[in-house]
């Protein structure tokens, strides 16, 4: 009898298709990332909350909110709606970005893992956090300088106005929405932005 030999790639390619056909696949595939050069909104480096140096290139094809929190801010505070949007939408490629700053009202005082404890501790936040930054004027970070020069609806360009203004980008890293601290994340303006990227 003759003996077909199979090299370790044809072996995990027929795994693979018997998994498909038993229906033993419990994630589904991940979406096809877009091509092409690294968009200039992404094109920043940042730091994590922990101190890491943090490249936004890796979020280039996921649909995006970026949000400039406040861990003690005097409006009702939207981390709840922003962890449950991050748990809803995160098997689809979507990411919150949560970034502190000072600027309004000192709502974010104390060390980043003063910040991150309070967050993770009170609001149960587990979605990625960063090193503290401003948001405006000379000294803000550029990102943010990149995302407020955009003429993203239905805000506008222009300064942030105040503690969780929200940014959204799409998976080719557009910026597609802007909405003002009073607009909840899981209000319907916010939420049809957000639903219409993730199915694009």
């Amino acid at each position: 009898m003759r003996r077909t030999r199979m090299n370790a790639t044809t072996i995990a390619t027929l795994g693979v298709a018997l998994l498909v056909s038993f229906g033993c696949q419990d994630q589904p595939l991940p979406k096809t990332p877009p091509t092409g050069p690294v968009p200039e909104s992404l094109n920043f480096q940042v730091t994590s909350i922990d101190g890491a140096p943090v490249n936004l290139a890796r979020y280039f094809g996921k649909v995006v909110v970026v949000v400039n929190i406040a861990s003690r801010c005097s409006l009702p505070p939207p981390f709840l709606q922003l962890q449950d949007m991050q748990d809803k939408y995160g098997e689809e490629n979507f990411a919150v970005l949560g970034f502190p700053t000072d600027q309004f009202g000192s709502f974010a005082a104390g060390t980043d893992q003063e910040v991150k404890d309070f967050c993770q501790a009170k609001y149960k936040v587990s979605f990625d956090l960063f090193s503290k930054i401003e948001v405006n004027g000379e000294q803000a970070a550029p990102f943010y300088g990149y995302l407020t020069s955009q003429d993203a609806p239905p805000t506008g360009k222009g300064k942030v106005e105040w503690n969780f203004e929200k940014f959204v980008l799409d998976r080719k890293g557009h910026v597609i929405g802007r909405f003002r601290p009073h607009v909840q994340p899981r209000s319907k303006e916010m939420k049809s932005v957000i639903e219409k990227a993730l199915a694009s």
